[in-house]
């Protein structure tokens, strides 16, 4: 060990995989990230300044865009600047950095969602008692809960990631730095990690997942039960673009870190932790917006006021 010299970078191999696509992958790169980028702060923008929008859903709606914003800028940033300057290089610090915010955004997300999971819950099966039980003080304590939860989670994996020794090769198979290929590349067991990834994995993704689950089946009974068609219509409108969300979020996370790590699925890995940390940051404004009117509304009536200054 003394003998080897200690990584300080990492080579983004993931990015050298289509040599004849670089400029198209920057274009396209920056034209999402720039779409990402006002979609979300567009929502933020009808959230705010409507104030039929200052609800509890609406609260973590707009917590969730913000922690968007944070996601997709960890990432693509670095990736365009590599495209420009031709290099694919990052740098030992870069990666534990890249690493810590994506867990802390990724288990913060978990934990809004859940709280968006409650808020309807108590929307739709306790609808008498649902101003008392979600009113801005408990809103505002569990987005911080949230918060402060994957800031704690994130900073033990960056710890303990950060203390293994990577003594070479450096050619990380991914387009960012990420939990699982770097693993691989450390010149140790990684046993214990493995297993703080798993278990924690499973105590916040499969945890705040079972937690939703839970929710909407109660939701469900409720809204079969209903007598009016119109009103399942409605109560199963409120639902579906958060499920739609839960779908999307859940189900590329549990692939990437809760199978087991082979060098055949890092490729399958790759590409689908690219797509949640690229694209679900632009498609969730999209998904919430899209199919909501009280948003819609907001944008025109924002968009109108300041044309006519």
């Amino acid at each position: 060990m003394k003998n080897q010299s200690l990584v300080t970078e990492f080579l983004l191999v993931g990015l050298l995989d289509f040599p004849r696509l670089q400029m198209a992958l920057f274009l396209l790169l920056l034209v999402i990230y720039a779409m990402s980028l006002l979609a979300n702060i567009a929502l933020i923008f009808a959230v705010k300044v409507n104030i039929r929008l200052h609800t509890p859903m609406y609260f973590f709606l707009l917590n969730l865009s913000a922690l968007e914003i944070c996601y997709i800028s960890v990432t693509v940033p670095t990736m365009l600047s590599n495209f420009v300057e031709r290099r694919r290089t990052i740098s030992l610090t870069g990666c534990m950095t890249q690493i810590f915010f994506l867990h802390f955004l990724g288990c913060t997300e978990c934990f809004l969602l859940a709280a968006m999971a409650l808020d309807r819950f108590l929307a739709i099966c306790h609808p008498l008692r649902y101003t008392a039980l979600m009113d801005g003080r408990r809103c505002i304590l569990m987005a911080s809960a949230s918060w402060a939860t994957g800031c704690v989670d994130s900073t033990i994996h960056t710890v303990i990631t950060a203390q293994l020794p990577f003594c070479g090769p450096n050619e990380l198979k991914h387009f960012f730095c990420d939990m699982p290929p770097l693993l691989k590349l450390a010149c140790t067991d990684t046993y214990k990690n493995d297993l703080v990834v798993r278990v924690a994995g499973g105590l916040v993704g499969l945890g705040t997942g079972l937690f939703i689950l839970i929710s909407y089946g109660h939701i469900i009974i409720v809204i079969l039960s209903m007598k009016s068609s119109l009103g399942q219509r409605t109560a199963f409108s409120t639902c579906a673009s958060h499920l739609l969300v839960v779908t999307l979020f859940y189900g590329t996370g549990i692939f990437t870190y809760l199978q087991p790590t082979t060098s055949s699925s890092l490729y399958h890995e790759s590409t689908v932790s690219l797509c949640y940390s690229i694209l679900t940051p632009l498609l969730n404004p999209l998904i919430y917006s899209l199919r909501n009117r009280e948003v819609h509304g907001a944008l025109r009536g924002a968009m109108s006021r300041h044309l006519k200054f």
